[in-house]
C-alpha cells in the first residue's frame, strides 16, 4: 500500500468519525426533545418561554406566549403580540428539520397570525416572523434554495391568539 493511499484511508476513517459523532449527537439532541414532547399534553409547548421579570437581572424578556413545539415533524414557533422575536432554543428545535434537508428535502416555512388587530398590520407580522425562522435556517447551514417560503390559503391560524400567533417548519418533498 502507497503512502498516499494510507494518507486517503486515514482521511476517510476520520471523516467517517466526525459524521457518527455529529450524528450521535443530533440523535441525542432530538431523544431529549421528543421524550419532552411526549410527557406533556398535545396542547403545551415542548419548550416554553416564560417572560423575565424586572427582578431578573441580566434576563432577556421574552413576550407571553412565545414558545416552541415540536409534534409529528412539525417546528411551531409561537409569538407574543406584535412580536418577531424568536424563542430562546430556536436554532436546537430545528434539528429535525435540518436532517431533514440535509436528506435532500425542503424546508416549507409557513406564518400565521391571529384575528385581532388589522388584518394588513398582522399579515406583514406574519411574514416577518417566517423571515426570522428562514434566517435561523440558513444561517445554520440550510441552503436558500432548500428553503420554501409558503404563506398559507388562511393566514389566520386556528386556537386561541398565542396558538395562532405562529411560525411553522415542515420537511416536504
Amino acid at each position: 500500500m502507497s503512502a498516499t493511499q494510507e494518507d486517503d484511508g486515514q482521511t476517510y476513517l476520520v471523516l467517517g468519525l466526525a459524521v457518527g459523532v455529529i450524528t450521535l449527537v443530533l440523535l441525542l439532541v432530538m431523544g431529549v426533545a421528543l421524550s419532552r414532547g411526549s410527557s406533556q399534553p398535545p396542547s403545551a409547548p415542548v419548550v416554553a418561554a416564560t417572560p423575565a421579570t424586572a427582578s431578573t437581572p441580566g434576563a432577556a424578556t421574552v413576550p407571553e406566549g412565545a414558545g416552541i413545539r415540536v409534534d409529528k415533524g412539525v417546528v411551531r414557533f409561537y409569538f407574543g403580540s406584535g412580536s418577531t422575536e424568536l424563542p430562546p432554543g430556536a436554532a436546537a428545535a430545528l434539528t429535525p428539520i435540518i436532517e431533514g434537508v440535509g436528506a435532500g428535502k425542503k424546508a416549507q416555512i409557513s406564518g400565521f397570525h391571529d384575528a385581532t388587530g388589522d388584518a394588513a398590520v398582522n399579515a406583514a407580522i406574519a411574514q416577518r416572523r417566517a423571515q426570522a425562522v428562514r434566517d435561523v435556517l440558513t444561517g445554520l447551514g440550510v441552503p436558500p434554495a432548500q428553503v420554501d417560503m409558503r404563506k398559507p390559503e388562511s393566514a389566520v391560524g386556528t386556537g386561541a391568539n398565542a396558538q395562532a400567533r405562529r411560525v411553522e417548519v415542515k420537511v416536504v418533498d
